[in-house]
């Protein structure tokens, strides 16, 4: 699971008013290169929630970003674009599990799959 999509996934269990971000818990995390592409970057940089980012790559052991948002001035650098690009593409959880932040619901990651699927009594 890329750190792009855990940036989307939010726990959706009843009653939760807070799922977002999910906790990782890594057990297995692996590298897959992604073809450098700087104008799809730029476009997804305004619809990522940058804290969740930078504290996702950091558990996923890549440190390189920044704490905070950077100013659109440093967006624009090829420097800063190919870190942002190998947190968001290239980093991926392939074992471990996604905790939700507000209820300690586990949700398995297997193969880079996360089951975010609900029991009966969370729906």
């Amino acid at each position: 699971m890329r750190l792009l999509t855990h940036n989307m996934l939010a726990s959706n269990i009843k009653g939760v008013t807070n799922g977002f971000p999910l906790r990782i818990e890594p057990e297995k995390i692996i590298e897959k290169p992604v073809d450098f592409n700087p104008d799809f970057l730029k476009n997804m940089f305004s619809k990522i929630d940058w804290k969740a980012l930078a504290d996702a790559s950091k558990i996923m052991g890549y440190a390189e970003l920044p704490d905070e948002v950077p100013e659109q001035t440093v967006v624009e650098s090829d420097e800063f674009l190919r870190k942002f690009h190998h947190a968001l593409l290239e980093v991926h959880l392939e074992e471990g599990a996604l905790v939700c932040p507000e209820t300690g619901r586990r949700f398995p990651v297997n193969k880079g799959i996360p089951n975010m699927l609900l029991h009966e009594d969370e729906v």
